[in-house]
This record gives C-alpha cells, structure tokens and sequence, in this order.
C-alpha cells in the first residue's frame, strides 16, 4: 500500500473525523456474512454487491463490498464515506460504520427486512399490502427526505437517481432513501456560478432533476397497476394511426360533479371515489 494511502487509512481509523462511526475488521465482516455467501446476496449496484451480515450481537446489517474491479480509490472512498455520514435523517439509510483492510473496502448500513419499494409495487400479491393510507405514509417520507437533502442537510445533495428500487422499507415500511453512488454534492458555500459551471460541465441536473424523478415515482405508488401502460411500439403505432390506445382505467381516487335532478331544481353534486377515505359534501343551506 502507498504510503497516501496508508496515512488515509490511518485518518479513517483514528477517531474517523467525529462522525461516530463503527470500524469493524474483515474478518468480522465475514463472519456474518458467511464468507459473502451468495445466500447472502441482497443485490448489486454500482459501487458493488450487497450483502446481508448478522452480527456477534444478532444485529442484522447491510454490507456494500466495493468490487475489486472499481475504478474507485481508497481517497475517494474516503470522501464518500465521510460525506455520506454527514447526512443523518429517519429518512435516509443509516451508515453504521466502514472497513477497510488491506484491498477490501466496505460500508455497513442498517438492514431494511422489507427490501425496495418495486418489490411491492411490481408484484400484485405485495401490493394488496398497500392500502391508500400506507402508500400516502410512503410517499411523505420520500418528500421529507429529498427536503433534507435539497435544504436541510450540511450539505446540498442533488440525488439525481431517485427511483422506486432505491427506496428501502424497514420494518414498518417507514420508507428510506438509500444509494447515493450517483449524488452530486454542492456545500452551501460554493457560489452560484460555481454551481451552474458543475452541471453544464457533465450534464443538466438540478433539484428540479430530482422534484421530475419524485413525480414519476409518485405516480407509480398510487397506480393500481404501474406496469399497465403502453410500448414505445404502440406510441409510435399511435402517433401513425395505426391503432387506439384503450381507455385508462379509473385512478385510484378520483372527484368529479354530476348533475342530479330533483322535482324542485338541479343542482350540481360532487362526487368521490371510494378508497379508504372518509369525505364530506358540502351543500349551501
């Protein structure tokens, strides 16, 4: 090992900058992970394969295990890994701690038991589990979340990939915002110019980027059936006439006024879907 990287090794260890973090050593990591069984195997992303730990004391864990053919050096390691403990929030996945040991480099998150949102939106049987109330709970602590890292965070966070398989449900499918291999980080200091310089220089993202990203997912959690919409071979069959889209199904909730006759007068009436929500029509006296 490089003598840099050696000393960057030794910053981590040594009080690892204030953030009370827990360092744990490889052969721990192991351990609970039974040797990185594919059993074990939770997914895989760009930073690497995941896997799920139990520790010593029955703590049940998330490893991300840095892949040995990642372009990522151990100083970027190190400045993601300090920047990705800066951001603390009940609504983003908790870093617990970090190993780095010879060529392994690790993080080590809370376990999620109810995995990623998409497990429960694509498959129809998960999705009965979400009723109006729930979906509606999922959604405000996705938006409380993405309001953390646009505003409240110590630093600005553009997310830039905010979709249904990066959010995490833990154990009362309180929603967790999780994987920022692809966040771009701005401190509060840095001027505007500095800002737009950034983002015209390898492509156009902006908080904005992230709010079109939400609205997409939102749509998504409170279809009825997310994968039931058309190809681009159908759009385009479309846009030449040669066939019909079929009528959308009625959404989830829905209002609208109806003309309801009575022998003294018409009057207008609005209308509900029924969802699970209790409304009220109001009527001048």
């Amino acid at each position: 090992m490089a003598s840099e990287d050696a000393s960057d090794v030794s910053e981590l260890q040594t009080g690892n900058n204030g953030l009370n973090l827990n360092i744990y050593t490889a052969g721990l990591i192991m351990s609970a992970t039974n040797g990185f069984s594919p059993d074990n195997l939770l997914g895989k992303g760009g930073f690497g394969p995941v896997f799920k730990g139990t520790l010593g004391d029955g703590q049940e864990v998330a490893i991300k295990r840095l892949s040995s053919g990642s372009s990522q050096g151990l100083l970027e390691f190190k400045n993601d890994l300090i920047l990705i403990a800066k951001l603390q929030d009940t609504n983003l996945v908790r870093l617990l701690g970090f190993c780095v040991q010879g060529e392994e480099k690790m993080l080590v998150y809370e376990y999620m038991p109810n995995k990623s949102l998409d497990t429960f939106i694509f498959d129809d049987s998960k999705m009965k589990l979400l009723n109006w109330d729930k979906r509606f709970s999922i959604i405000e602590g996705i938006t409380q979340g993405l309001l953390y890292l646009h505003k409240y965070s110590r630093l600005r966070i553009i997310y830039r990939d905010l979709k249904l398989s990066n959010i995490l449900l833990d154990e009362n499918m309180n929603p967790k915002i999780s994987d920022f291999g692809l966040a771009k980080i701005y401190t509060k200091r840095m001027k505007l110019d500095q800002i737009r310089n950034r983002l015209s220089a390898h492509s156009i993202f902006s908080e904005k980027s992230d709010v079109y990203s939400f609205g997409v997912m939102v749509l998504k959690v409170v279809s009825d059936n997310p994968l039931d919409r058309p190809t681009m071979s159908d759009v385009i069959s479309v846009l030449n006439g040669e066939m019909q889209l079929a009528l959308p199904k009625q959404p989830a909730f829905s209002t609208g006024i109806r003309i309801v006759e009575t022998n003294i007068e018409s009057k207008e009436v609005e209308i509900y879907s029924l969802n699970g929500l209790t409304m009220s029509t109001m009527d001048g006296r």
